[in-house]
């Protein structure tokens, strides 16, 4: 027994030193950092991102700084204001003077304004724009101005998110167009300095478009708009007996009897041959009763 312990005793310190001498290359080789027995699996390329007339999608995208609207602040929201006035007055040309004074004492300005004096119902209308923050002030003293307000609406259009958009989408175009400028500086074909060009052209476009919808939104989140209708108002005391207006009711009922009575007359001519048959056969039947009497 003791003869074959010796010899299992030497395979393991061998074996014991070996491990050890593989352990310190391992560390020195490695940094201490394990190797995993199998290689990875190799990680696919990742396709570049498309080019478009040579810049990529994501440049394109960050020069635009295109992406989620910011509504930014309360007090720097585009709020876009309207309101509607009817009312009676007393002179509807005074009236529209009074509103029109009303307007550029608040820094505004008539928009349009029309004027019907009719001998029945004069009426006039007149719109006007005022600053937003004026449109409370504004609508008060309108207010102060009438016999009567027959009606009054006022409405709030938030146009914010509109706005931001169109802002990116502006930005996003006037970077394609820095883009086609410097590809037409580079384009040495006629066909390619044509088609560059035309696609300039419709950016171009756009660009103006856009810019004409936001100096739009800027004008009218910046001066609210009202419109007004006027009607006369009659005195207090005035007679509303219309001697005029009595006489064209009746011609208007004479009118419209002459035209049942005429339908009637239609209906009879029509059905005559119905109604003489009748009228016939009763005419007979009565002269023959009589003659059946006896004298």
């Amino acid at each position: 027994m003791k003869n074959l312990f010796k010899p299992v005793l030497l395979t393991v310190l061998v074996i014991a030193v070996v491990l050890g001498s593989a352990c310190a290359a391992f560390n020195q080789s490695s940094g201490g950092k394990a190797v995993p027995a199998f290689p990875p699996a190799p990680v696919p390329a990742v396709p570049a991102p498309p080019v478009f007339m040579g810049r990529s999608a994501d440049m394109a995208t960050s020069e635009a700084g295109y992406g989620p609207a910011d509504s930014g602040s309360p007090s720097d929201r585009k709020i876009v204001r309207t309101g509607s006035m009817t009312m009676e007055v007393a002179d509807i040309g005074k009236a529209q003077s009074a509103i029109s004074d009303v307007a550029t004492g608040m820094n505004g300005f008539v928009v349009s304004s029309s004027l019907n004096a009719g001998d029945d119902q004069p009426s006039g209308y007149i719109s006007i724009r005022v600053p937003v923050d004026q449109f409370n002030n504004a609508m008060a003293k309108l207010r102060a101005l009438a016999v009567k307000v027959v009606s009054e609406n006022s409405n709030a259009q938030d146009v914010t998110e509109q706005y931001s958009d169109l802002q990116a989408q502006l930005r996003n175009e006037e970077a394609t167009e820095a883009q086609y400028l410097e590809l037409l500086k580079k384009a040495e074909k006629v066909e390619d300095i044509l088609a560059v060009q035309r696609e300039l052209s419709n950016v171009r476009g756009n660009i103006e478009r856009l810019k004409g919808r936001i100096q739009y939104l800027d004008r009218t989140s910046d001066m609210s708009l009202i419109e007004v209708t006027l009607n006369k108002a009659r005195p207090i005391g005035e007679s509303t007996w219309d001697v005029g207006g009595i006489f064209k009711s009746a011609v208007d009922g004479l009118i419209t009897f002459g035209k049942v009575l005429l339908g009637l007359l239609i209906w009879l001519l029509v059905f005559s041959p119905l109604w003489i048959i009748i009228i016939v056969v009763i005419w007979l039947v009565r002269r023959n009763r009589r003659k059946a009497k006896p004298a």
